[in-house]
C-alpha cells in the first residue's frame, strides 16, 4: 500500500500544497493524517470523503493555512479492509509522526485503528463510526457522525421504528439481519434495545458471514417467519444482494429497510433504480432537509463541480458534508488553542459548540454527539436508472422526525 500524501483523481493538481500562499510555502507542514477507503467495498463512499477534505485543504491553504503553516493531508489506502488498519496507524503515528489523527469511514474500519490511538495518546476524530466508543470509553474520542446522544447505537433504528408503530394497524413482528462484523453487530444491539422498548416481538434474528455472496437463501429464510417488518444493517455489496435477492424471491413484509448502507450512494441508487422504490431506509443529510443550511449547500456546489472529474459519488449528499465538517472542526480546535497538543485539543472540543456545514455539534462525555440527528427516508417514484431524478425531493421523502418530514409514507411495502 503506497502513501497517497498529494495524488488522488484529477483534484490532485489544484489541492497540491505548492499552491498554498507564498507566505506560509516555506514553513513546516502542519499534517493531518488518516487511512481511508479508496478500494474495496467501502470505497463509493471512502473516495468522496477524501474529495471533500482535500476542498477544505485546498481552501485552508489558499488562506493562509493553519498558525501560519501549510496544511497537508497524509493517508493512506487502507483497502476497506480492517486487517490493514493498525499497520496503516502505527505507520502514521510513528514513522509519518502526523500533527493530528483522524480516522477512516465506517466502523469496521476505526475500531481496530482505536487501540494505536490510545496507546499513543493522541486525541482522535473519527468519521462514521456507530457507537466505536462503547467499547474503550476514550477520553481523546470525538465522533463525526449524527448517530449520537446517550444511546447511539440506537439512534437509526429509532428513526426506523418509530415510522413502523405510527402505521395503522401498527405492525409487531420484526426480523433483522446483517453481516457479522462491528457495525452491524452494534446496531443490531441497538435494534433490540428499540424493538424490547416498543413492544414488537422478534421473529427472526440473524446474522451472516461478511464473505457472502448468495443472499438467496437467507432471504428466503427470513420470509418464511412472514415478519410484519424488515430491518436489514448491511455495508454496500449486502445491501444490494439483499435487494436484489427480495425481489426475486417476492419477499414483500410491511416495512422494508432500517439500517441499509450504500442506499446513500449515487452509484448503487442509479444502479438498483426502481427496486429501491418503497424502501425505508436511514439518512443523515439532505439538501432538502429544513435543517440543511446555506453554507452546508454552497459546499456540496464546490464538491459537485469536482466530483464527476475525481470519479467519486457525484451527488455527495451522504458523506462528504460531514468529512468537510470534521475538517472545519479539527481547524477550529488548533486554532483557538494555538497549537497541536492532544491534551488541549481534546478538552477545547469536550467544551465546545462548533459551527459547520453540517450544523452545530457538540459532543457528550463519549465524544459523540449529544443530540443526534437521524433521518427516516422512503424511495419513492423512482422510474428506470437515470441520475437527476435523485435531485428531487420527491425521490427521497424524509419521513421522520416529523419536524423535517417532506411527505408521507406509502405502505405498506410494495415494490411492484
Amino acid at each position: 500500500m503506497r502513501i497517497q500524501r498529494r495524488t488522488f483523481g484529477k483534484l490532485a493538481a489544484g489541492a497540491a500544497v505548492g499552491v498554498a500562499a507564498p507566505a506560509i510555502a516555506q514553513n513546516k507542514p502542519l499534517t493531518i493524517g488518516f487511512s481511508m477507503n479508496l478500494t474495496g467495498p467501502l470505497a463509493p463512499n471512502g473516495k468522496g470523503a477524501l474529495l471533500a477534505s482535500q476542498i477544505w485543504e485546498e481552501e485552508i491553504n489558499a488562506k493562509g493555512g493553519l498558525l501560519g503553516r501549510p496544511v497537508k493531508l497524509v493517508y493512506y489506502d487502507d483497502q476497506s479492509n480492517p486487517s490493514n488498519v493498525p499497520g496503516l496507524y502505527t505507520k502514521l503515528l510513528e514513522v509519518d509522526k502526523v500533527d493530528i489523527v483522524g480516522s477512516s469511514y465506517a466502523t469496521n474500519i476505526i475500531a481496530p485503528a482505536m487501540p494505536i490511538v490510545m496507546q499513543h495518546e493522541r486525541t482522535f476524530f473519527s468519521l462514521f463510526g456507530l457507537a466505536v466508543n462503547s467499547e474503550f470509553h476514550y477520553k481523546r474520542y470525538f465522533s463525526m457522525v449524527p448517530t449520537g446522544g446517550r444511546r447511539p447505537k440506537e439512534t437509526s433504528a429509532e428513526a426506523f421504528f418509530q415510522v413502523a408503530i405510527a402505521q395503522t394497524p401498527k405492525p409487531t413482528t420484526v426480523a433483522i439481519v446483517g453481516a457479522d462484523a462491528e457495525y452491524p453487530r452494534n446496531a443490531m444491539d441497538g435494534a433490540r434495545s428499540v424493538i424490547k422498548r416498543l413492544g414488537l416481538k422478534i421473529v427472526y434474528d440473524k446474522t451472516y458471514p461478511p464473505t457472502t455472496s448468495d443472499y438467496t437463501p437467507i432471504v428466503r429464510a427470513i420470509a418464511a417467519t412472514n415478519p410484519d417488518i424488515f430491518l436489514a444493517v448491511s455495508y454496500p455489496a449486502d445491501t444490494v444482494g439483499i435487494i436484489r435477492a427480495s425481489h426475486e424471491v417476492g419477499f414483500k413484509p410491511k416495512l422494508y429497510g432500517g439500517g441499509m448502507v450504500g442506499l446513500q450512494a449515487t452509484a448503487i441508487k442509479t444502479q438498483l433504480g426502481p427496486l429501491l422504490n418503497g424502501i425505508v431506509d436511514y439518512d443523515f443529510w439532505l439538501p432538502w432537509a429544513k435543517f440543511a443550511s446555506d453554507e452546508g449547500r454552497a459546499f456540496l456546489k464546490k464538491y459537485q463541480a469536482k466530483s464527476e472529474a475525481a470519479g467519486v459519488d457525484i451527488l455527495g449528499y451522504y458523506l462528504p458534508p460531514y468529512a468537510y465538517a470534521r475538517m472545519q472542526l479539527i481547524a477550529e480546535a488548533v486554532t483557538a488553542t494555538g497549537g497541536t497538543n492532544d491534551d488541549k485539543l481534546a478538552e477545547y472540543c469536550r467544551k465546545t459548540t462548533f459551527k459547520t456545514v453540517v450544523g452545530d455539534i457538540k459532543f457528550n462525555d463519549e465524544g459523540e454527539w449529544n443530540e443526534p440527528q437521524v433521518l427516516a427516508v422512503q424511495f419513492q417514484g423512482v422510474s428506470g436508472n437515470g441520475l437527476d431524478q435523485f435531485k428531487d425531493p420527491k425521490t427521497e421523502v424524509i419521513l421522520w422526525p416529523t419536524q423535517y418530514k417532506t411527505g408521507n409514507i406509502i405502505y405498506p411495502y410494495n415494490p411492484n
